[in-house]
């Protein structure tokens, strides 16, 4: 539904504008209390915030723990899709994160992929066909201390090789 939507969005607004404002439309996102605030024209560049709110405070009255992850567990997968295009396959595969202090404000993450960052992940699946990349964002406040560190692992698949690695697993079977 949203690869059909993200579609017929394209005829009339850019890419950046699409993924930012379906990310904030989208109810599963939402569901999460964050805001994708920034997004670059070539999606390489990706900035969310997650206020503190009645929504999302805990017990202590600091933003719960799910809420972080869940606000940055699908950025870097649907920026990858987005960039990378119908050729490949990208899966997010683990997340981890370490909360280092309480979330009493609002709290922000930014998700990063330099031009380098993409030839090589281009040059490293042309010669082995899938690879796991892992990325390590801080989810921080306004000053730059470190809320949280994250840790997410991302499959990514040339998508010919994908499709007969899982013929094969099936033939196997």
């Amino acid at each position: 539904m949203y690869r059909t939507l993200s579609n017929i969005a394209n005829r009339f607004f850019s890419e950046a504008q699409i993924y930012k404002h379906g990310f904030n439309w989208s109810p599963m996102y939402r569901h999460s209390t964050a805001k994708v605030i920034e997004v670059s024209k070539d999606l390489h560049y990706v900035k969310i915030k997650i206020p503190l709110s009645w929504k999302n405070k805990n017990f202590v009255g600091s933003i719960f723990g799910g809420s972080m992850l869940s606000a940055t567990d699908p950025i870097y997968m649907i920026q990858l899709i987005k960039i990378l295009g119908d050729d490949y396959v990208v899966w997010d595969k683990a997340a981890t994160i370490k909360y280092r202090r309480p979330g009493k404000e609002t709290i922000f993450c930014e998700f990063v992929f330099s031009p380098e960052d993409i030839v090589n992940i281009k040059k490293d699946i042309k010669v082995k066909g899938e690879i796991d990349i892992v990325k390590t964002p801080n989810i921080v406040n306004k000053e730059g201390v470190v809320i949280a560190e994250l840790s997410k692992t991302i499959y990514i698949a040339d998508k010919d090789f994908y499709k007969k690695k899982r013929m094969q697993k099936a033939a196997s079977k």
